[in-house]
């Protein structure tokens, strides 16, 4: 039987805030396009995409979301509630509004605060920049997430299967140590060769610091949550957890971020609709924890690591064509709901 949770709390409990952050970051896409278009058509222009890109961003999650709630079960309640704390911060301010700055700082060379006026007074120039960043950010965001989703089928130790031919041979393969690693380094190869010298040489960078990058989250998480003696490890209580959870959102960031410049170039309203969609997501991790979601619908989390590594793979074809979000979206959306309805099917059948 599934987890109850916590006894009596309601669904709306678990996403007040985050409908509390909903009213506020709509009026504060009202205001914003007041200030720049000075007229009732701009401000109810940027409401709208205000509410496009939390809608957006919530369809592009519900896999990381599920991911969350899979490392969350791990964290004491302590840590749980600085991920909906400080994490929603680091999401929302580090994010999606400094991430993109340093993007710029580092391309075109400028300082900070050069940066952050750029993103202020000329947006279309601001958004041409990042649009010229995207190829090392899709190899470094997909090769990470690449990882992650290769890691969880790359299990000698896992024995629930959903695609079962595909599972068990993977969960098999998995007694070649780093052969995950190694399968995500050659595609990387492979891809650079591809490419110009110059964006080839780029993309290889991009996806080998993507690659470290994780293998240290990985490492780091396991050393200061598993390596430590007992009263310290109550100390610590969930740190290496808050970090690849942290390093794991801006993966997923990486793609919404740049593609959400489709629909505006205003780095404020794009901040303002992904921090909404941000909190839903960080509410929704909560709430599937508490409620052994995970232990009720048992292929739902293969589901959501299918997404990931089909998001991986759209991110390395970005860099020879240009693929809609909404594909990505809809990719995700339609492997989670087939898991979750194998999920329903098989407890039917088991009489659960």
């Amino acid at each position: 039987m599934p987890d109850s949770g916590t006894p009596g709390r309601s669904t709306y409990s678990y996403f007040k805030w985050a409908f509390l952050v909903t009213g506020l970051g709509l009026v504060l896409g009202l205001v914003t396009g007041w200030i720049y278009g000075r007229t009732p058509a701009a401000a109810l222009s940027f409401l709208f995409i205000t509410a496009v890109l939390a809608v957006l961003e919530i369809s592009l999650s519900f896999d990381n979301a599920i991911v969350n709630a899979r490392k969350l079960k791990t964290m004491s309640e302590i840590w749980r509630r600085r991920f909906l704390t400080w994490g929603i911060l680091i999401a929302v301010f580090g994010m999606r509004i400094v991430f993109p700055l340093l993007i710029i700082v580092v391309a075109a060379g400028i300082g900070p605060w050069e940066a952050l006026r750029l993103a202020a007074t000329q947006p279309d120039e601001y958004s041409h920049l990042m649009h010229e960043a995207h190829l090392p950010i899709a190899a470094f965001g997909g090769t990470f997430l690449m990882m992650v989703s290769l890691t969880y089928f790359f299990d000698a130790e896992k024995d629930v299967h959903w695609i079962r031919r595909v599972e068990r041979r993977l969960a098999g393969a998995a007694r070649i140590r780093g052969i995950e690693a190694a399968f995500v380094l050659l595609l990387a190869v492979v891809a650079s060769t591809l490419l110009p010298a110059e964006e080839g040489r780029q993309f290889i960078i991009a996806a080998t610091y993507g690659l470290l990058t994780f293998l240290l989250v990985d490492a780091g998480g396991a050393i200061m949550d598993g390596g430590l003696r007992s009263g310290e490890r109550t100390a610590v209580g969930g740190l290496g957890a808050f970090l690849y959870l942290e390093v794991l959102d801006a993966s997923f960031s990486f793609d919404g971020v740049v593609g959400a410049f489709a629909l505006s170039h205003n780095i404020f309203i794009i901040a303002i609709g992904l921090g909404i969609g941000a909190m839903y997501v960080r509410s929704m991790t909560v709430m599937l924890v508490e409620r052994g979601t995970l232990n009720q619908y048992r292929f739902l989390e293969h589901g959501a690591f299918y997404a990931i590594f089909v998001l991986s793979v759209i991110m390395y074809l970005q860099a020879f064509v240009a693929i809609p979000e909404v594909i990505t979206g809809f990719i995700g959306v339609a492997l989670i709901g087939a898991a979750l309805w194998s999920s329903v099917k098989g407890s039917r059948a088991r009489g659960d």
